[in-house]
């Protein structure tokens, strides 16, 4: 894996610089972190030192496409890595804020079927560079048309918490470096209940989201088939543990899909779930986005409507998602689905 600026430390940046003033280190950093830009933009750098930095400090993404929709509001971008594979990101433009969704893997090992992504497979792990990258490139468009990114969501492709240590140095680049919130950070999983544990022990206090759709784990397993290693009540239990460390709401997201999981006994299953968690676990409810390798259908609007109001009558609140940028296929479970492929396999375990 090459390089990526944003994979030196602070320190590692001032070795780079070890021939030059200290104050270049701060000048450099930013560059970085700051505004987001390149080597050559760095003006209050002699131009030599620029074109010495644009060697030493290469990008780790290539823009290869970049597809618009909701009026400009939604931006993906398809990226290419120093090794061929490729990845998205995807900018959501709100009228006084932005959110970035990021990539965590190149592809993924989790094989939901719903999901364009895990129907691609899984390439590799992404470094700490790559991921912060995206956060840097996204946020310099951002800025660019007078939005600051407020939020970043650990929501595209890859399963992050099977990622962790790169995931977990990215949280701290984006919240100490990049100036986020650590309460605006969501990290989301499919389940992986030793991700979770150590996500509890992480000393910043992100947000969690779980993948949930199903709420009992016969019907779970086809849908997440990690669930046969890490089965709904272990799950759970790790979320117990998050809970109990860092006292944040867990988020439990559900991919709305006609006839597997709409109906009103799927909606009490999963409020006796929210309610062994937490009283303040919160329902994201998503209608399925289409993929090409999954032929179920998502339900109908006014049956999402009807399960966010039996859950609401149940006492959980549930709130009913926005899909954005379904047309360029990069709502949530789309990443990967078209005009994607995964050029490169280099491993073949997550």
């Amino acid at each position: 894996m090459n390089r990526s600026r944003y994979d030196l430390s602070r320190p590692q940046v001032a070795e780079l610089l070890a021939d030059a003033p200290r104050y270049r280190v701060d000048q450099v950093w930013e560059g970085l972190y700051r505004d987001c830009s390149e080597p050559d933009d760095w003006t209050t750098l002699p131009r030599a030192l620029r074109e010495q930095l644009s060697e030493s400090l290469p990008r780790s993404l290539t823009e290869v496409l970049r597809s618009v929709s909701d009026d400009g509001q939604t931006i993906k971008y398809l990226w290419e890595l120093a090794d061929g594979n490729r990845v998205e990101t995807v900018l959501m433009l709100y009228p006084d804020r932005a959110t970035v969704c990021v990539s965590s893997q190149a592809g993924c090992a989790m094989a939901c079927g719903f999901c364009a992504t895990g129907q691609a497979g899984f390439a590799r792990h992404l470094g700490v560079g790559e991921i912060v990258e995206q956060v840097a490139l996204a946020r310099r468009d951002a800025s660019a048309v007078d939005r600051r990114v407020s939020n970043i969501v650990f929501m595209g492709m890859g399963e992050p918490l099977a990622n962790t240590d790169p995931v977990f140095e990215a949280c701290r680049r984006i919240h100490d470096d990049l100036g986020i919130s650590a309460r605006s950070i969501t990290v989301s999983t499919v389940g992986i209940v030793p991700g979770i544990r150590a996500l509890a022990e992480f000393e910043l206090p992100v947000n969690l989201a779980v993948s949930l759709h199903s709420a009992d784990d016969e019907s779970r397993d086809p849908i997440v088939p990690i669930n046969r290693r890490y089965p709904l009540d272990a799950v759970i239990t790790a979320c117990q543990d998050y809970l109990h460390k860092h006292r944040r709401r867990v988020s439990f997201e559900w991919a709305m899909i006609s006839g597997v999981n709409d109906r009103a006994e799927d909606a009490e299953r999963l409020a006796g779930l929210c309610h062994r968690l937490d009283p303040s676990a919160h329902v994201n409810l998503i209608p399925l986005n289409p993929t090409p390798g999954y032929a179920t259908v998502g339900s109908t609007l006014q049956v999402v409507r009807g399960f966010q109001r039996r859950l609401e009558e149940l006492g959980v609140n549930a709130t009913i998602r926005r899909n954005r940028g379904t047309e360029i296929d990069a709502a949530c479970g789309q990443l990967a689905a078209q005009g994607v492929s995964i050029s490169r396999r280099t491993n073949t375990r997550a």
